[in-house]
């Protein structure tokens, strides 16, 4: 795939504002390898290549295992994962594919009971910039890093 347009070279600004967002969500104190797997998780969903590569890679310097990188897509089968890793990942998948359910009560409930409200908008916002992130990577053809 050829990549068709590199955002932060057209618009520096438009650029900017994702970086801030992102370097938001980093310094909200959420633990750095719950937000690699929410990052991750929505990039499976979305199909991001580059957000994956980039992310799994992420994860590992995290110290996040090869295992529970690989079952991610399969984290409700295993209990590689905390409760509360998994009321984060619940909500990640319910606001990534939010056409087609929502977010539903039981999701809302179980991570607002795992999470402090801070923690809570902070688990959101990360939901949202990995998002945002994606459909820039995936309309742009971002290539992949190796």
């Amino acid at each position: 795939m050829q990549e068709r347009f590199k955002l932060f070279q057209v618009d520096p600004d438009a650029y900017k504002a994702m970086s801030g967002l992102e370097s938001y969500v980093r310094n909200t104190g959420i633990d750095k390898k719950l937000y690699e797997l929410i990052k991750i998780r929505a990039s499976q969903i979305n199909g991001c290549a580059h957000c994956l590569s980039m992310h799994t890679r992420d994860a590992r310097k995290s110290g996040e295992t090869e295992l529970r990188i690989y079952m991610l897509d399969a984290w409700r089968e295993t209990d590689l994962y905390s409760e509360k890793e998994k009321a984060a990942l619940a909500l990640t998948e319910a606001m990534t594919m939010i056409s087609v359910h929502g977010v539903p009560d039981e999701v809302f409930k179980e991570v607002a009971k795992q999470f402090s409200e801070k923690e809570l908008a902070a688990v959101m916002m990360a939901v949202v910039v990995i998002n945002g992130w994606n459909r820039i990577a995936i309309t742009s053809h971002t290539p992949i890093v190796d």
